[in-house]
């Protein structure tokens, strides 16, 4: 019997079900096995057992299941609603829970780099990859104008199939007030 967590939030910031949840980042469709190849570190019973709690909770839904071997190999695709901890249930989360969770998003960024650069990145200009802060004025409405605009931009590009000279990446946004708000 799969066990719920308590809500949304840590339901996703588990550190194997955020990698398992980024994996399928981009309109993937996985296997387990196509999964346990993308993450060779996991074990493979923690895998299956978090893929359970995930599809249990319908953030990974089944999509194709197929008799190989006598077993039964489904093929998931990450439900990206409920993959989402919504407005009201981050508005409802305590400013400690607000620090757990951003500490393991970042821990999962930090690791992501870890793999890329021991995968035999580090050439940033080569990959195309950067990390900056950039600052900017803005009113609620043009803020909420521009994250509109943003949200529709990526749309496009996410909307776009795996093809020939096609690399997945990655985007991470951060969108925090200035302390000298």
């Amino acid at each position: 019997m799969v066990m719920p967590p308590e809500g949304t939030a840590d339901l996703l910031l588990h550190p194997v079900r955020l990698r398992i949840v980024q994996a399928f980042l981009g309109g993937r469709s996985l296997t387990t096995g196509e999964l346990r190849l993308a993450l060779p570190d996991i074990p493979a019973a923690t895998l299956y057992r978090q893929v359970a709690v995930l599809a249990a909770h319908d953030v990974l839904s089944t999509v194709d299941e197929r008799r190989v071997r006598g077993a039964v190999e489904r093929t998931y695709r990450l439900n990206e609603a409920a993959a989402t901890v919504d407005a009201d249930a981050a508005a409802a989360m305590s400013p400690e829970e607000h620090r757990r969770a951003f500490l393991t998003f970042v821990a999962q960024l930090l690791a992501d780099f870890d793999r890329y650069l021991d995968a035999g990145g580090g050439d940033l200009g080569r990959d195309l990859g950067g990390y900056r802060q950039n600052a900017f004025h803005a009113t609620d409405d043009e803020l909420t104008e521009f994250l509109t605009r943003f949200r529709a931009l990526f749309a496009e590009y996410a909307a776009q199939e795996p093809g020939p000279g096609r690399v997945r990446r990655l985007l991470t946004t951060v969108l925090l007030p200035s302390p000298d708000r």
